[in-house]
């Protein structure tokens, strides 16, 4: 397994499908890093919709999506799941960023956070304007997560660098 990309260096790059919940209609399409390049993005990975820490962690990112796009970001969620699963997800909890589908967990090895059993490990990488690593954290057990307020702070933080 490739090791986790160090920071100040290049995020790797990838296109997946995925999905927004907006407006009650779940809208479909693939979602390019490199497209995003001039903002920063938050990579919220996470092991499964509709599991109970995974669920708490993107309600309070989606509660919170102001605090975020305040700071000029995005949100993606990316698991191991389908698509069909990440908008069952989103409209059951009313989720209001992108959840992304690596259903091979390509992204998730690239990133170094593929975990044989549960597919991934919980982990957020904050992706500075022009794409490299501003900050990251990779959990070794999962049964936590990174606030809002942690990673609003972050992405400040980025914005001053």
């Amino acid at each position: 397994m490739p090791s986790s990309p160090r920071l100040d260096s290049p995020a790797p790059d990838f296109t997946l499908p995925g999905g927004v919940l907006k407006d009650g209609e779940f809208a479909r399409a693939d979602y390019a890093s490199a497209e995003h390049r001039g903002a920063p993005l938050v990579l919220a990975f996470y092991p499964g919709d509709d599991t109970s820490v995974c669920t708490k962690q993107l309600c309070s990112y989606s509660s919170g999506l102001e605090a975020f796009t305040g700071l000029g970001a995005q949100v993606w969620g990316i698991s191991p799941q389908d698509v069909d699963s990440h908008e069952a997800f989103a409209r059951r909890y009313d989720l209001r960023f992108p959840l992304l589908a690596d259903v091979d967990r390509r992204v998730a090895r690239e990133y170094g956070i593929a975990a044989p059993g549960i597919g991934l490990r919980r982990a957020v990488f904050l992706l500075a304007p022009d794409g490299r690593v501003g900050w990251k954290h990779i959990a070794l057990l999962g049964a936590t997560y990174q606030s809002l307020d942690t990673l609003t702070a972050r992405l400040a933080e980025l914005a001053t660098d």
